[in-house]
């Protein structure tokens, strides 16, 4: 009597998502290019880390070049939704601008990645995000709640009435970019663990002062 064929119990192969595949490859490609730089990152370990075929890279991206700007697109877009979720208006203007000035120090802290892709596209003069319309049309909502945040704090008294908000934007981003691009030299030089959680809140209240400060009357 012959054996009667078992049915086969080898599982098909499973249907690759696409959009969590690309997705995939752009996280891994945040880490990569934010470890190495675009000239250092490698395109088969960005594949290997997302666990994807080194091919789907230029399926989705056509080069290592269109990977990058789709990654620094990533960034940015991440931290003006963040901006959108902020809630200002019914805060008194100093709150609010308090808050204003605590947020773009805590994404900070919480996003060294972000900091990384910044220093190294400034390495490449912008150049890549010169190329994309994207990023260019992506405005900040940060400097309109700046500016409504003034305009209100100006017309109680509370703030003075000659701040332009794009350079009070660059003046509160680069009192905390600098904390953190820097801490390792910094804590170096001055012989203190900058980096510390003590360190952390201290430096936060401090550029929440310091911004309050120069805002009064």
């Amino acid at each position: 009597m012959l054996p009667v064929p078992m049915p086969s119990t080898v599982a098909p192969p499973a249907r690759r998502d696409p959009a969590a595949t690309r997705e995939s490859l752009i996280a891994a490609a945040v880490s990569e290019f934010s470890s190495n730089g675009f000239a250092g990152a490698r395109v088969d370990e960005i594949a290997r880390a997302a666990g994807v075929n080194k091919q789907l890279v230029y399926h989705y991206f056509d080069n290592k070049q269109g990977l990058y700007l789709v990654a620094l697109e990533s960034v940015y877009a991440e931290i003006r939704e963040k901006e959108q979720g902020l809630s200002l208006g019914a805060l008194a203007p100093l709150e609010a601008m308090a808050q204003l000035i605590a947020f773009s120090f805590d994404y900070l802290a919480e996003h060294p990645e972000f900091i990384a892709l910044l220093a190294d596209e400034n390495r490449n003069h912008g150049s890549h995000i010169l190329q994309s319309e994207r990023l260019q049309k992506m405005h900040s909502p940060f400097i309109e709640m700046l500016e409504a945040t003034l305009e209100r704090g100006v017309s109680q008294g509370v703030f003075r009435p000659d701040f332009d908000a794009v350079n009070l934007y660059i003046s509160i981003a680069g009192i905390s970019y600098f904390f953190f691009s820097n801490n390792h030299t910094l804590s170096a030089i001055f012989g203190k663990p900058l980096g510390s959680r003590g360190a952390l809140v201290q430096r936060r209240r401090h550029v929440i002062e310091f911004a309050l400060n120069a805002l009064r009357p």
